[in-house]
């Protein structure tokens, strides 16, 4: 069936033109990007409304909970399209942004899949963003290489590369630098619109695509739409319906009581659920802004087998095998350090334990951040999921309880916590203003989703009076003030280390002024990323 042209598509407008622009954003391109635009804007516009309009109601006092409405997809008897087999086994999983290097590294890992991430380990600068969607070219054509000129050293794919899946960025974000009708589009439209439409016919051809990881859903809404989109590219591209599968993140609160219904909307598509803990942590402070019932501590004591987290695992891991998906893990943030073995010991026994957790409760793979930690992580699932997935292991005792999803962490909140937490923030978000996505701090792979929890916390201590012990014995409140000294004391460190050459030095006065921006607002930003972009594009 021929496919209308929408009588408002309008041809879009490109602001910059990074090199190899021309590649990407070939004509033929930029209309499919209108033509996505034109068709599905309005309604993610609405979406995105409805997002504002459920946590006003969460504000003034109603709490999450599962939708009678929906009580009959939670309680039948379905499952999802079936798996292809290049998506059956996916016991260890690496993430990373999509630079060359590191997209060739992943490749190279020994994972059975790279999701390859324009969102959390991208900094979006529309440099960034062409090169990755140019990777994506050369990914699909075979000659996905690099020559480091500094080094001396060639990087190219080997013979047996993981499996790439792509995430595109959240359906809340923007491509400043691409406009319809005077306004920015979709970054997600953007990003997903570009490689279904250079790769997903070669991807198809070879049965190794397209796949998608999909961030930051809210709703069994959204699913709805982004299967509408799946629906359009397919027929618009020439792909046999179901050929797209994605996966979801669930890393919202909202999400969590929301899985039956999200994996219903997308049941031709869908491929399994993921464990985004990190941004699950920060969407629990967000949601929660209001209530001072929901306090978190230091992020160190908020883990994986306690609490809310506890329950949102485990009901991600009976809904994904009651419908015949993945249920994927969370990430492992370790990277080693050069010349400490007893250091690195330390951060694999910790992989090692977080890993058999998870396949102990019976997701199907898990994240890691660094090709180190990919042997780790596949020791352990090899010897406790000996078949290609553990899908058809139930998990229909568990019973999960709304009051269970909410349930906060115990523990202290702490001076060390505080700085660590103002320490994070700036020197992450300083980082992403230069151009990095992902960034190493304090033996950690941080993305966007740390810093968020990072400066969340601080937003939530200072706004409900949270008493903060000192190190040097008593308490005290996080006041405006305190926060100051904290800030200053902070940026100091960070330019004394950097010395008078040091790297984008301004960056982190820009940084900082963000972050204390965002802590001592009176209503709790929904995302930091957002302000920061439009300094990332005045930077670029």
């Amino acid at each position: 069936m021929p496919l209308d042209r929408p009588s408002n598509s309008l041809p879009p407008i490109v602001l910059q033109s990074p090199p190899d622009a021309e590649r990407v954003l070939t004509a033929e391109a930029l209309a499919f990007l209108a033509e996505l635009q034109a068709r599905f804007a309005q309604r993610l516009n609405a979406l995105m409304v409805a997002r504002q309009r459920r946590q006003e109601r969460i504000d003034r006092g109603e709490l999450p909970d599962y939708l009678p409405e929906t009580r009959n997809i939670r309680q039948g008897t379905w499952e999802a399209a079936p798996l292809p087999p290049v998506l059956r086994d996916r016991r260890v999983e690496i993430t990373g942004p999509v630079d060359r290097k590191m997209m060739i590294n992943a490749l190279n890992s020994g994972a059975r899949v790279f999701m390859a991430d324009f969102e959390d380990a991208t900094a979006p600068s529309f440099g960034n963003i062409i090169a990755g969607h140019v990777n994506m070219l050369d990914y699909r054509d075979g000659v996905l290489e690099f020559d480091d000129a500094k080094t001396g050293k060639s990087y190219r794919v080997g013979p047996d590369p993981a499996l790439l899946i792509i995430r595109p960025r959240g359906l809340h974000l923007p491509e400043a630098n691409v406009l319809i009708g005077g306004q920015p589009v979709s970054a997600a439209l953007f990003d997903f619109g570009l490689t279904i439409f250079h790769c997903g016919r070669a991807l198809a051809a070879t049965e190794r695509g397209p796949f998608y990881y999909l961030p930051k859903l809210e709703s069994h809404d959204e699913a709805r739409l982004w299967n509408d989109i799946f629906l359009f590219a397919q027929e618009s591209v020439g792909l046999a319906a179901g050929t797209i599968k994605a996966t979801v993140l669930i890393e919202t609160l909202p999400a969590a009581f929301e899985m039956d219904e999200i994996v219903w909307q997308l049941r031709d598509h869908i491929a399994g659920l993921n464990c985004g803990r990190w941004d699950y942590i920060f969407s629990y402070i967000k949601t929660l802004r209001n209530h001072g019932a929901y306090i978190l501590p230091d992020r160190a004591e908020v883990t994986m087998d306690r609490a809310f987290l506890a329950a949102y695992a485990a009901r991600l891991v009976k809904v994904c095998h009651r419908r015949g998906i993945h249920a994927m893990g969370g990430m492992a943030a370790q990277i080693p350090v050069k010349g400490d073995a007893a250091a690195n010991e330390a951060a694999f026994a910790r992989v090692r334990a977080d890993k058999l957790r998870e396949v102990q409760l019976g997701h199907d793979g898990a994240w890691v951040a660094h090709p180190d930690l990919v042997p780790v992580a596949r020791e352990v699932f090899d010897a406790e999921m000996p078949g290609l997935n553990q899908i058809r292991k139930p998990r229909q005792e568990w019973r999960v309880e709304p009051a269970m999803l909410l349930k906060p962490h115990e523990g202290r909140i702490t001076e060390s916590g505080v700085r660590t937490n103002i320490s994070v923030a700036i020197a992450y978000l300083a980082q992403w203003l230069s151009g990095r996505g992902a960034v190493p701090l304090g033996n950690l792979m941080e993305d966007a989703a740390t810093a968020e929890i990072s400066r969340a916390q601080l937003w939530q201590w200072r706004r409900h009076g949270a008493a903060v012990e000192l190190d040097g014995g008593g308490e005290r409140r996080l006041t405006a003030e305190w926060l100051g000294e904290l800030v200053q004391a902070e940026i100091a460190a960070i330019l004394e280390r950097l010395g008078p050459g040091g790297f984008h030095r301004g960056h982190y006065a820009s940084a900082a002024r963000i972050v204390q921006e965002a802590v001592m607002a009176e209503v709790l930003p929904d995302f930091i990323t957002v302000p920061a972009y439009d300094v990332l594009n005045a930077l670029d």
